[in-house]
């Protein structure tokens, strides 16, 4: 595909060009460059914020501080969910952000975080590193102007935070809820009104009646967030995000100007933060859920009725992109991918755990 002609039907939105342009401009000094990150996350917020530090101090590290990433919070001018036109259009140099809020670009972006009833993280890890996903990744950005990298992964996210619980899919219609990507594209065909809105406007959104319920990530992150001080009903298993990458997406024009030392420090150190945020969500989940049930959170599943409601929304979804090449070509390597890792790890791992866990329970 034509990436002009590309760029001519998603056009770079005028208004975040605009505010972005108070962004400073690169700077090299003394043999230094430092490149301007807008990220689509509050400054500090748990996990996906330890991410980005991760990420650009590794890149430091790794150039002996020859390359400098000033990483900007969602609430600097030209970041949030503006991210992706303001590294398109050249007013910033990168981004840190979830693809998945980027499918009004092109719908495929949405593999590269998660898709409804898609891949679990130890999946998409292998997709992406051993099985074409990463070269799928680049090929999807430079149509864009991009080199992208997955630099983050949540593990599994929670199903949602309710005032009241949800017993079956009529509780859905009419629900003003906060659900990026396909998985909020699902929602919408049962009836439930979507809001798309970046993490640091939750709290609020939740707390004036602006929405009923939301997702986030899971228990450490949405405490951080205070969410369990509105809702009090917590959804741990969630369809729309089993495991969710966050993603580093580089102006193409400025990555080609890097040495070739300095992209490999990229692309290192988005790995590097990959992996090492997937460890750190997995190491505080656990304390934090006991955390938020000892503050009278109480937890649920959803029945099976309303899963499979969101199985058959969800295929619904993605089946309407099929007809996009691009789409279809990077679905069908990573259900593909899904497949044959899922075949094993059903039968190794996932067996595995379930009989030890009932063994050390009976000692």
């Amino acid at each position: 595909m034509d990436r002009r002609s590309f760029l001519r039907k998603a056009a770079v939105g005028g208004a975040a060009a605009t505010a972005a342009s108070t962004l400073a401009a690169p700077a090299i000094a003394q043999g230094a460059r430092t490149l301007t990150m807008v990220t689509s996350w509050p400054v500090g917020l748990s996990g996906v914020w330890d991410s980005v530090t991760r990420f650009a101090t590794s890149v430091a590290d790794i150039t002996d501080g020859q390359l400098i990433i000033d990483a900007k919070g969602s609430d600097q001018p030209g970041a949030g969910l503006q991210s992706f036109d303001t590294v398109v259009s050249g007013q910033a140099d990168l981004y840190h952000a979830a693809d998945y809020y980027f499918v009004g670009q092109h719908p495929a972006f949405a593999f590269f975080t998660a898709v409804p009833f898609g891949m679990t993280a130890p999946e998409m890890m292998t997709w992406y590193y051993a099985s074409g996903g990463m070269e799928l990744h680049h090929e999807l950005g430079e149509i864009f102007g991009l080199r992208s990298f997955i630099a983050g992964q949540t593990g599994a996210q929670g199903g949602g935070w309710f005032r009241q619980p949800i017993n079956s899919v009529e509780d859905l219609q009419g629900l003003k809820f906060r659900m990026p990507g396909l998985g909020g594209q699902a929602l919408a065909t049962l009836g439930v009104s979507v809001q798309t809105l970046p993490g640091g406007e939750i709290y609020q959104a939740l707390s004036t009646g602006a929405i009923d319920g939301t997702e986030w990530i899971g228990p450490w992150s949405d405490e951080k967030l205070g969410l369990q001080e509105i809702a009090k009903n917590y959804y741990p298993a969630g369809f729309h995000e089993p495991g969710a990458a966050l993603s580093v997406g580089v102006n193409l024009e400025v990555f080609n100007s890097l040495p070739r030392s300095q992209q490999r420090a990229i692309e290192i150190a988005a790995a590097d933060a990959h992996q090492h945020n997937y460890a750190l969500f997995i190491a505080n989940n656990g304390p934090a859920l006991q955390r938020l049930l000892a503050a009278g959170v109480t937890t649920h599943e959803f029945s099976d009725d309303i899963w499979n409601a969101f199985g058959k929304a969800s295929m619904e979804v993605l089946g309407s992109y099929m007809g996009d090449p691009v789409f279809k070509k990077i679905s069908d390597s990573a259900m593909g991918s899904m497949r044959a890792s899922s075949a094993w790890l059903s039968i190794s791992d996932a067996a595995y755990t379930k009989q030890r866990d009932r063994v050390l329970a009976s000692m």
